[in-house]
């Protein structure tokens, strides 16, 4: 599936059920928040070795937080006009500059 086909069925999905005029920036970004501590309830009260188990437990789960975290930051980027593909490789090039590779000594 195309990343263009991605944005076509968010963009009919949520124009069918006429929830564009609550797609401003601040309720999406307000959303991205609440999915992301959704996942981080994921994994609260357990240790670094047991997110693990975790992760493989509730792996349904997780992936379904992270759809929605994708999903809200997809239609905020499309209501910035931005492209987030491009926005993405863009900040890839900076975080290059900005971390060079690790050499081994």
């Amino acid at each position: 599936m195309s990343f263009d086909s991605v944005m076509k069925e968010l963009r009919d999905f949520r124009d069918r059920r006429n929830w564009k005029k609550f797609h401003n920036p601040k309720n999406l970004a307000m959303s991205i928040s609440i999915e992301a501590g959704e996942l981080l309830e994921i994994f609260q009260w357990v240790d670094e070795r047991r997110s693990f188990e975790v992760m493989e437990r509730e792996r349904m789960r997780i992936a379904d937080e992270i759809a929605d975290i994708m999903i809200y930051c997809l239609y905020l980027a499309d209501i910035s006009h931005l492209d987030p593909e491009k926005i993405i490789m863009d900040k890839m090039e900076r975080n290059r500059h900005r971390f060079p590779p690790v050499t081994e000594d």
